[in-house]
């Protein structure tokens, strides 16, 4: 009995144009899922191949706008799209925006994780050789953002505000 309900389930699953399980369900800012027929926010395309610079510019003016679930789509493009020399830097930082995604959302433990685990990939990728401003980031600011809002987040136990939590990928200007 178990099968046949499992079997119905996967079958009413929404798929991708390849047939890849994929929610159609509308989302909010910070990716959470709403009810079908719900008015939620554009998703980014996937698989968008982007110039290093247009990814941290477009990233950037998503974490800037409060939609650090999208800015860590824009990342993990260039992650799996880029030179596999970079893509440990990429991951790092889509886990970035995914910490302060789970942070927004209010999950203290993955949220403060994720920064930490995020900030020791980008100062790892970068005393690996990749140095410490690739494409004009300042991956030292960045990583000390990260592990302070960790810090925050597991001091508060509150959701952010992903807005005005933001990084500044280039330092501050």
């Amino acid at each position: 009995m178990g099968s046949t309900s499992s079997r119905r389930q996967a079958a009413a699953r929404d798929r991708d144009s390849e047939g890849r399980a994929r929610s159609a369900r509308p989302r909010d800012g910070l990716g959470r899922p709403l009810p079908y027929g719900a008015d939620g926010v554009a998703r980014q395309p996937e698989g968008v191949v982007r110039t290093p610079q247009e990814t941290v510019v477009q990233a950037q003016e998503l974490l800037d706008a409060g939609k650090p679930f999208h800015a860590h789509e824009v990342f993990e493009d260039a992650w799996k799209t880029g030179p596999q020399e970079e893509r440990a830097l990429w991951r790092g930082l889509a886990q970035l925006a995914v910490g302060l995604t789970h942070s927004a959302r209010g999950n203290v433990t993955g949220g403060a994780r994720l920064l930490r685990r995020g900030a020791g990939a980008v100062e790892g990728w970068a005393a690996g050789g990749g140095g410490p401003r690739p494409y004009g980031m300042d991956l030292a600011g960045v990583a000390a953002w990260a592990r302070e809002l960790a810090d925050v987040v597991e001091d508060g136990g509150e959701p952010v505000d992903a807005r005005e939590r933001a990084p500044r990928l280039r330092g501050r200007a």
